[in-house]
């Protein structure tokens, strides 16, 4: 856990987690407490099975712990309503996963600008809008379907499409999971320049080392539901 006399973005402290499948409890997370400051990127390394999901689904405010305390921003999740948390994660939390998830009858324009109408932000912060497609490099594919676009240029329309509401935490889960080789480190090398140029904030699951290091300035590990301290690289 790391410490710094800044209020961190995201802070958990002894999150626990259990799933219950009939008369069984199953411990996903054991006490997970961690700090991860504004302008960071984390990687959050570990094996299948290991609570990483798990982890990422409840600082994103989508499912509710069994025991420990979440804070986004200052805020208690915890002390949240479902309709406020999922305000609170509208505004603060884009989310990138492995499938791309676009919608098939929308060009990629439109697969991004859909996040803007969602937010009521419709036509507004064009300026954004523009910088984010040209640092994904995706200005000349705006009117193509997903189905006539790369794995690649598919994953980098979702984090345009994360991200254009100005989030100020992207969460990219396995973001380079459905990706052959060549497009996976378009889309690393994508994510370390929204770190690097715009200061955002990222949290990156994934069970690739080398992505880890390659990308994070900072890596997590993670096994049998506990997190161990930050390893440098």
């Amino acid at each position: 856990m790391t410490t710094n006399t800044e209020r961190p973005l995201i802070r958990t402290r002894d999150l626990r987690k259990v799933y219950r499948f009939g008369s069984v409890d199953v411990p996903a997370l054991r006490g997970v407490s961690m700090d991860v400051q504004a302008g960071e990127f984390v990687a959050l390394l570990g094996p299948s099975g290991s609570g990483k999901s798990t982890l990422f689904h409840i600082v994103g405010g989508m499912l509710a712990p069994t025991g420990g305390s979440v804070e986004i921003d200052g805020v208690r999740l915890e002390s949240l309503s479902d309709a406020q948390r999922t305000e609170l994660r509208k505004r603060k939390v884009g989310f990138v996963f492995q499938r791309f998830n676009l919608l098939p009858t929308l060009t990629a324009e439109e697969n991004i600008r859909i996040a803007q109408h969602i937010a009521g932000r419709a036509g507004k912060d064009e300026g954004h809008f523009e910088e984010l497609v040209r640092i994904l490099g995706i200005r000349h594919r705006m009117r193509h379907k997903p189905s006539t676009l790369s794995g690649g240029e598919q994953q980098r329309v979702a984090i345009a499409r994360a991200l254009v509401n100005r989030p100020p935490i992207l969460l990219a889960d396995e973001p380079t999971g459905n990706l052959d080789s060549e497009n996976s480190l378009v889309v690393l090398e994508v994510l370390k320049t929204l770190n690097r140029d715009l200061g955002q904030t990222v949290m990156m699951i994934t069970h690739n080392p080398d992505a880890a290091r390659e990308c994070a300035a900072r890596v997590l590990q993670m096994r049998d539901g506990r997190i161990s301290e930050p390893r440098h690289d």
